[in-house]
């Protein structure tokens, strides 16, 4: 989860999902950057850094690209538009906003992402997925990582990870397909009873029909995941890129080139494939927090 600093400027990757989109309708409509160029009246080279990601689009040029590669689709056009002003940094309508500095601009631009994201899929080696965890166990975790100093920050990031959770039960969810090691289940962040409690949720959040729930045990020995946690998001429309987070404990990298983004869709792949079933990990959670209660 991104908080705090990233190898990467994320509203780089925000600018690449958008200029990609662009690229791909242009290419659909059959037309090349210079007549696009003309009907826009500026040069190739802009609408070339517009599709790179490399340069703001601004909402009249976009709907001005749209509407030369007779895009009409409204949610399309509304989707695109939210995505330009969250790569230009103009977020006012994000109820993100309404935190200030507690939130770092790399955690902005994730949740901006994941908010026009329709599903994601995370590997976890040390912690429960931020989007399935309840408030005692994100204060938990807040504190240890000593990036915010003051109760009060401390409950307004928690403020953050609860609202986000909102997706899973909106009218049109998130569909979220978590896998994590057998270790998370047994790390008592919190204490016995917190983690208890965080079983408990996980258990019951894995009911929902947009949420998959996997433990990779300790028995399938080696795997790939064993170098680190990362999250693939994937988007609504058929055209738009998946992108990959991954994290380290000095900051976090995007990706999005299609070798990249492959190489971690084979790896999720693998643990799914290595974990135990759906059914079989909510009976380990369950198992595993009778041993919490003793």
């Amino acid at each position: 989860m991104p908080e705090r600093g990233s190898t990467v400027q994320p509203s780089t990757v925000l600018g690449r999902q958008l200029g990609d989109e662009l690229r791909r309708f242009r290419e659909a409509a059959g037309l090349s950057t210079a007549v696009v160029a003309e009907a826009l009246d500026c040069t190739k080279a802009k609408i070339s850094r517009i599709e790179n990601g490399r340069v703001p689009v601004r909402l009249p040029d976009l709907m001005a690209l749209l509407h030369t590669y007779e895009v009409t689709d409204g949610k399309v056009l509304e989707r695109l538009g939210k995505l330009a002003r969250s790569a230009n940094r103009r977020r006012k309508e994000g109820w993100w906003n309404q935190y200030g500095p507690v939130l770092a601009d790399t955690y902005r631009d994730y949740i901006a992402l994941e908010a026009v994201s329709d599903s994601i899929r995370t590997f976890q080696c040390q912690l429960v997925p931020g989007l399935l965890q309840t408030p005692a166990y994100v204060r938990a975790v807040t504190v240890a990582s000593k990036a915010w100093q003051t109760p009060d920050e401390i409950e307004q990031f928690v403020e953050v990870r609860v609202a986000r959770q909102e997706r899973l039960t909106a009218a049109e969810p998130l569909t979220v397909w978590a896998v994590m090691t057998e270790g998370v289940l047994h790390q008592q962040v919190g204490g016995p009873e917190a983690m208890r409690a965080q079983l408990d949720h996980l258990v019951a959040m894995s009911e929902l029909p947009n949420v998959t729930v996997q433990i990779l045990p300790f028995s399938r020995g080696a795997h790939g995941g064993m170098f680190g946690p990362y999250l693939l998001l994937s988007f609504p429309q058929v055209s738009a890129m998946d992108v990959v987070l991954t994290e380290n404990p000095t900051g976090h990298i995007w990706m999005e080139r299609d070798p990249e983004v492959g190489h971690y869709r084979e790896l999720f792949d693998n643990a799914r494939t290595s974990a135990l079933s759906p059914a079989e990990s909510v009976d380990r959670i369950k198992r595993i927090a009778k041993e919490h209660r003793a």
